[in-house]
C-alpha cells in the first residue's frame, strides 16, 4: 500500500500575524476550496515578530472579510504565532506580505532551498508586478480604508497563487 501524498503547504507571513497574513490565509483557504484543491493544499500563517503571540485575528480583519461575505474558515480559532526556521520544513511556499518580511525570511533560511520557497504575496498579481509595487502596507495603523486596500491587494494575488500551486501539484 502506498503512502498518501503529503499536502502542499502554504504559509503566509506578516509582522504580527493578526492582520495581513491571516486575511490572506483565510482568502486562500476559500480559493483552494473553490478550485477543488482543499484536500491537497493546507494554508496557515505566522508573523516575523513575537509581539502578538497568542492574540486573535484583528477585529478589522474579520470585519472586512464579513463585509465581503466570506465564510468563517478559522477566524475564531486563529492565534498569532511566530515563523521560525523550522517553518521552512513544513512549507512548500512561504508568502511574505511585504519586503521587510521577505528580508527576515531570507535571513532565517538555512540554505538555497529554504530561500527559494519565499515569495511576496503581490508577486502573483500581474498588475502589481507591472507597476513595480509588490509591497503591502500594514493596515493596523489605519482604518477601514486601509483594511479594504489590503483585502483588494490580496484578492488580486489569489488567482495567481492558486495557479502557481496547481502547477506545482501537477508536476510529476
Amino acid at each position: 500500500m502506498s503512502e498518501p501524498e503529503r499536502p502542499y503547504r502554504v504559509t503566509v507571513v506578516c509582522h504580527g500575524n493578526i492582520c495581513r497574513s491571516p486575511m490572506a490565509e483565510f482568502l486562500l483557504r476559500e480559493a483552494f476550496d473553490e478550485a477543488g484543491l482543499a484536500d491537497r493544499v493546507e494554508v496557515d500563517s505566522a508573523g516575523t515578530s513575537a509581539e502578538e503571540l497568542g492574540n486573535p485575528v484583528h477585529p478589522r480583519t474579520v470585519a472586512v472579510l464579513r463585509r465581503h461575505d466570506h465564510p468563517d474558515v478559522g477566524w475564531g480559532a486563529h492565534r498569532a504565532r511566530q515563523f521560525r526556521t523550522d517553518g521552512f520544513d513544513a512549507a512548500d511556499l512561504v508568502l511574505a506580505a511585504d519586503h521587510p518580511h521577505a528580508d527576515r525570511l531570507a535571513r532565517l533560511a538555512r540554505d538555497e532551498d529554504d530561500a527559494a520557497k519565499v515569495r511576496l504575496v503581490r508577486s502573483f498579481d500581474p498588475d502589481a508586478v507591472a507597476a513595480g509595487e509588490l509591497g503591502m502596507d500594514d493596515p493596523w495603523y489605519g482604518g477601514d480604508a486601509e483594511y479594504e486596500q489590503t483585502y483588494d491587494e490580496i484578492r488580486a494575488a489569489v488567482p495567481g497563487i492558486v495557479e502557481h500551486v496547481r502547477a506545482a501539484l501537477d508536476r510529476p
